[in-house]
């Protein structure tokens, strides 16, 4: 056999391996995830579109936590901002608050083992989530966990799109300001977010908690109806695709990836025939390679339906939210893309309150302000380098 022949083997065995790696480590995570949900609950939101102001409220919160502090992010940098950070925790560890910390191993591949060694060492428990696992090396691989949350004393809880690092509070030059949404939480649902923390805590940390024993304070109701819903091996899918079926008048989607699976294309397709009104906010320039010419080929879709898209013209846009008929809205840590639909641990927070729908819609209203429509002359226009990388796209976008 000569060498070309071999190399083609072995390409071949190497895609043969990934196909049975992936698909029976995804029948395994099917197999062990178990729909979870909250009821209808009630409770108080402070929404932030902005990380320095998100930063100060958080960082004040975490200095006054008296019991526990737990933390799970997808991101976390290796920069100043994030020292800032680990200083806070590794303060309240040595005050006897216990502080831990929950992060995802490929988004926070930058977290250097000198710095994990400095906050185990003044108390504060860390681990990573979602670590490539045998027998699903190439499965487990693409699982991360993309939530970001956390619960102080039991008391307050934060949910949404930020991680921590310069950029989330407008220090990288190409992506600032940098434009999100997340959530503080006051009522009913803080337990519920504990129990979240936990049970990916239990997954990968070393010691196991008992979920039941921990202390949660009686919480005051609050006056926001909501429910928390977290998702992960494409359940995501089945979710948003009930929402869209039920819209009657309009739909609004702010993401930075529209990447979206075949079902829900097909279902958006469906309903701007039928007469929805569907706008659609995204980004303007990137901060993934691919993920924007990934976008164009189901954005030309829409547009073609008579869809608005915006591109966010201020900044980077990496807000995650969808607007029913102006009763019903989204916000919480997933994309509208394939990853967050079928291979990332997402979490997000359904609101049934029109007048919170009318405060959350003000700020996505000031966003589109800020951007440009997209209209499908500038998509087919000839550009042969981005036909290009719209061809690597499409075939790699289920992983993008």
């Amino acid at each position: 056999m000569n060498l070309p022949s071999i190399v083609i083997a072995l390409i071949l065995l190497i895609i043969v391996w990934f196909y049975i790696d992936f698909t029976l480590g995804r029948k395994k995570h099917l197999s062990i995830f178990g729909k979870r949900e909250t009821p209808i609950l009630h409770g108080n939101f402070d929404i932030f579109p902005h990380g320095k102001e998100l930063f100060v409220d958080y960082f004040h919160e975490l200095k006054m936590a008296q019991r526990h502090i737990h933390i799970l992010f997808y991101i976390v940098r290796d920069d100043q901002f994030s020292q800032q950070f680990f200083d806070i925790l590794k303060t309240k560890a040595k005050e006897g608050v216990e502080v831990r910390l929950l992060v995802d191993r490929v988004g926070s591949n930058k977290v250097k083992k000198t710095v994990i060694n400095e906050l185990r060492q003044t108390g504060v428990q860390f681990a990573f989530s979602n670590r490539i696992r045998l027998p699903f090396i190439f499965y487990s691989s693409q699982v991360r966990n993309h939530r970001k949350i956390s619960i102080i004393d039991g008391k307050i809880g934060y949910l949404g799109g930020f991680n921590v690092g310069k950029e989330y509070i407008d220090e990288d030059p190409k992506l600032s300001p940098w434009r999100d949404y997340h959530l503080k939480i006051t009522g009913e649902s803080v337990p519920f977010l504990q129990h979240e923390f936990f049970i990916d805590w239990n997954e990968y940390a070393p010691d196991n908690v008992t979920l039941d024993s921990f202390y949660a304070p009686e919480q005051p109701k609050g006056t926001i109806p909501h429910q928390i819903v977290p998702t992960e091996a494409g359940f995501l899918e089945e979710r948003y695709l009930r929402l869209i079926q039920k819209v009657k008048k309009s739909i609004i989607i702010g993401t930075p990836y529209f990447i979206p699976s075949k079902k829900l294309m097909d279902e958006l397709i469906s309903s701007a025939k039928r007469g929805i009104k569907i706008t659609i906010v995204v980004p303007y320039i990137t901060d993934h390679m691919l993920v924007q010419e990934a976008s164009y080929r189901y954005l030309r879709l829409m547009l073609k339906e008579g869809a608005e898209v915006f591109q966010y013209m201020n900044g980077f846009y990496h807000a995650k939210s969808i607007i029913i008929d102006d009763q019903l809205c989204d916000i919480g840590t997933a994309n509208f893309d394939k990853r967050s639909i079928f291979l990332n641990k997402e979490i997000n927070c359904y609101f049934y309150d029109p007048a919170f729908v009318d405060r959350f819609k003000d700020i996505i209203q000031k966003d589109i302000l800020d951007s440009k429509p997209l209209k499908l002359t500038d998509l087919n226009k000839p550009h042969f380098f981005r036909s290009l990388k719209e061809g690597i796209a499409g075939a790699l976008s289920f992983f993008l």
